[in-house]
């Protein structure tokens, strides 16, 4: 068995997401006194939102704990502990394993945030909680019940690790992918040029329309596509225009 490499792969996966959580959320740090590109005037996150900065660090860094821990145990039923080196899988044949997880974790995480919202014990004891952020920003990503982090996130990311087939170094790729998307998903701000944005509708300002009172029962599919939205009749789409004070407002096109 080739230790070092095992270890390398395990190493990358379950810190590697954690380590850019928090550098892309600094990242966005810069822009906090800028206007020109916020989805909220500047400001509105410390007077709309409920729970404190502190709080919200306090529970992100708590599953983040629980995420690096359940990522351990994964990572021990995908690598092979053989003594034999196994070359990697063809880059096409990793491309299709990455697409595959893609679509399982939009699929799984679709269904079960839809679930959290329509049962109205788990939305009041549980979802609720994310959506006492009604101005997200970077580092709330994961500000969330800890059983929710759990349901949704740890176990969304484990099945559609498994069930692509993906090995351990290319779960490092999707795990960090998946955990950036999540934070640019809250980031509050809408960047010309940014490739997510423009590649992605289903980007921060569409998910910023969930967060709003008017999209609480739409925009539920996360954290790639739109496309279970769109299938399922929860599709809310949105146009951004420009505040006069800076910045964008993303306002739907459809209400209930």
């Amino acid at each position: 068995m080739d230790y070092s490499s095992y270890v390398s792969a395990e190493f990358l996966g379950i810190f590697v997401p954690t380590i850019m959580y928090w550098l892309l959320s600094g990242a966005y740090a810069l822009f906090a006194n800028t206007k020109k590109y916020r989805l909220h005037p500047k400001g509105e996150e410390d007077i709309k939102n409920i729970p404190s900065r502190s709080e919200v660090i306090k529970i992100v860094l708590l599953q983040q704990s629980i995420q690096i821990s359940v990522n351990l145990i994964l990572f021990m039923f995908i690598s092979d502990n053989s003594d034999a080196i196994k070359p990697e899988p063809p880059f096409f044949v990793r491309l299709i394993q990455f697409i595959s997880a893609m679509a399982i974790m939009d699929t799984y995480q679709y269904f079960v945030h839809r679930f959290l919202h329509t049962n109205k014990f788990l939305y009041k004891h549980i979802h609720s909680k994310h959506h006492n952020l009604l101005v997200p920003y970077a580092y709330a990503a994961l500000y969330a019940h800890p059983f929710e982090g759990f349901i949704l996130d740890i176990i969304g990311g484990g099945l559609a690790c498994l069930l692509s087939g993906m090995t351990p170094s290319t779960a490092v790729y999707f795990f960090t992918f998946g955990t950036m998307k999540t934070v640019d998903d809250h980031c509050g701000f809408m960047l010309p040029g940014h490739p997510v944005h423009v590649v992605l509708e289903n980007n921060s300002a569409y998910h910023d329309v969930h967060h709003q009172l008017y999209g609480n029962k739409y925009n539920f599919s996360q954290p790639f596509f739109v496309t279970w939205d769109k299938i399922m009749g929860t599709y809310m789409p949105h146009k951004l225009e420009k505040r006069e004070d800076g910045g964008f407002e993303a306002k739907p096109l459809k209400k209930e």
